[in-house]
């Protein structure tokens, strides 16, 4: 069937003039026109300021308080060891035997010379007061009263000699049964019954350790502790002489907290590490820390009185790498905040130095969706429990 090119052209017609209708008439009808863009509804919190107690982490390494190397004091050839390696000792306890039938006979030998020389002195002082009351009637020359008199200052001589021989003598053979030195624990033996042990000999005959209280040795980076003292000699963190002494220590890897007391801070700066040392002495009784041990060590700093403390998911990055913040302003728009960071609680928030102030609204969740100038509505957060709490909502004003 071949159609018409006049109908054609009429239905064309009247299709364009259809269109054209729809077109005015959607014009002049206001239910077309666009809504304003709702405001984006952000959770915010208000910073506040309170008082926090400032402590910084730190390595250190376990010393042991009092150590205590064995060396035999005399000659000779080791009987008996009568300690348990790795036991509890107390100072004074015998640690091994020495062979002592030389040393008994030395200290025989002096006696018996004691012996004799206190024999002497029983004959020649009668006979030195007789020669003095001969010679003052001249019975005898005055050379053979200087004599006797000389003789006996002789044998008193002889007997002091004596004396000191039986001691020295004692005191070696004594010297045959080594003993603790201190309270501790005791390690190896480094030797067996059947060795020959020397008084000048280099190697330990043992070690013992005491590990109740024990020390340990922290490093702290020169830059750190000059921070440190002009954030105190600024005001910006107050000391407190009962907080300021505490550390704890924890050993690398283990669940496991142990408190003890800063005892000094050394005067000198280390020339290869840049570190100043400081040393803290921490009770130990269960012995979980061995000399040597690599630990992490919380030391109170000061007291920051003003802290400014926030969530970390309120604190975002710049492109370069700076910490930056949005707050919403008194308006109900978005504000950045270039932020200064003093590092971070135990908690997991952010303490801020500079660029956020007390009551500022900190916008902690709904970031991604908002850029500065942005109209918001607020839902104010408190945190609970370590989690963010809706508090009330309060749409931003109409502009």
């Amino acid at each position: 069937m071949i159609i018409p090119m006049v109908s054609i052209k009429r239905a064309l017609l009247i299709c364009v003039a259809g269109v054209l209708g729809l077109c005015l008439a959607g014009c002049d009808s206001p239910a077309t026109q666009t809504d304003p863009e709702r405001p984006a509804e952000v959770g915010v919190i208000t910073v506040k300021a309170s008082r926090y107690t400032v402590r910084q982490s730190l390595p250190g390494r376990t010393r042991a308080k009092t150590q205590a190397e064995v060396r035999p004091q005399i000659q000779g050839i080791v009987e008996k060891r009568r300690f348990t390696e790795g036991a509890s000792v107390a100072a004074g306890d015998v640690l091994y035997e020495i062979e002592s039938s030389r040393y008994e006979a030395a200290l025989d030998q002096a006696q018996a010379e004691l012996a004799q020389a206190r024999a002497r002195l029983q004959s020649d002082e009668p006979l030195a007061q007789r020669y003095t009351e001969l010679a003052a009637i001249d019975a005898i020359s005055k050379q053979e009263r200087d004599n006797a008199q000389a003789t006996l200052a002789q044998d008193k001589a002889d007997i002091a000699t004596a004396n000191a021989a039986v001691k020295t003598a004692r005191i070696n053979l004594d010297f045959t049964r080594i003993r603790a030195p201190i309270d501790g624990q005791i390690g190896a033996s480094r030797v067996t019954p059947g060795a020959l042990v020397t008084t000048n000999q280099t190697d330990p005959l043992t070690t013992i350790t005491q590990l109740d209280p024990i020390f340990v040795d922290i490093q702290q980076s020169a830059a750190q502790y000059l921070r440190l003292k002009q954030a105190v000699a600024s005001g910006a963190l107050a000391t407190d002489d009962d907080q300021a002494a505490p550390v704890k220590v924890s050993p690398e890897g283990a669940d496991l907290v142990l408190d003890g007391r800063l005892q000094f801070t050394s005067v000198q700066v280390d020339a290869d590490t840049g570190s100043v040392m400081l040393r803290a002495i921490v009770a130990n009784p269960a012995h979980d820390l061995l000399p040597g041990m690599y630990v992490q060590a919380s030391l109170v700093q000061g007291i920051d009185t003003r802290a400014l403390l926030v969530p970390q998911q309120g604190i975002d990055r710049s492109s370069a790498g700076k910490p930056t913040a949005l707050v919403a302003d008194e308006t109900g728009h978005v504000a950045e905040r270039q932020v200064t960071l003093a590092g971070a609680t135990e908690d997991n928030r952010w303490r801020v130095r500079d660029g956020l102030a007390a009551g500022d609204r900190l916008i902690v969740q709904g970031m991604g969706k908002v850029k500065p100038g942005d109209a918001v509505a607020v839902t104010r957060l408190t945190m609970q429990d370590g989690r963010l709490v809706a508090q009330t909502t309060n749409p931003a004003p109409a502009d």
